[in-house]
């Protein structure tokens, strides 16, 4: 597909960014979520283990699906540099907006930080249908 082809760039571009900020910081919210069940009602006699290894597999999910995700997303733009820079951006952000669901987590509790990753779902999948619309008409991609 040549960027010719692509209806709007823009809308291309910034909803494959938002759609891999969002899909990812959910990837962190939710290891967030583990480590605070771990922590708060294991059986086990160092639950601080476990939850470190639970975030710190949820930072890395976080930045390798924000990042893929918005690569993936943004396929139809032709130029790499575009693409590679939107992949950057949305890994940084999904970092970013994962980590706010620490004070999410002191001040709503469980729930909250459940509806903080939601949340991330919930934009990831607007976003994405923001990007699909920007593609345009063209063969059908995933």
């Amino acid at each position: 597909m040549t960027e010719d082809s692509v209806r709007d760039p823009l809308a291309l571009g910034l909803g494959s960014l938002a759609g891999g900020v969002g899909f990812g910081s959910a990837c962190l919210s939710a290891s967030q979520v583990v480590t605070a069940v771990v922590r708060d009602y294991a059986a086990t006699t160092d639950p601080s283990d476990v939850g470190s290894k639970a975030l710190t597999a949820g930072l890395i999910l976080a930045i390798g699906v924000g990042g893929a995700y918005a690569w993936y997303r943004s396929s139809a733009l032709d130029n790499i540099w575009h693409r590679g820079v939107i992949a950057v951006l949305a890994a940084l952000g999904a970092l970013l907006v994962g980590f706010i669901g620490a004070p999410v987590y002191r001040l709503a509790h469980m729930v909250g930080l459940i509806v903080w990753a939601a949340l991330g779902i919930a934009v990831g999948v607007l976003a994405t249908r923001w990007a699909l619309e920007g593609r345009g008409p063209g063969p059908a991609t995933p």
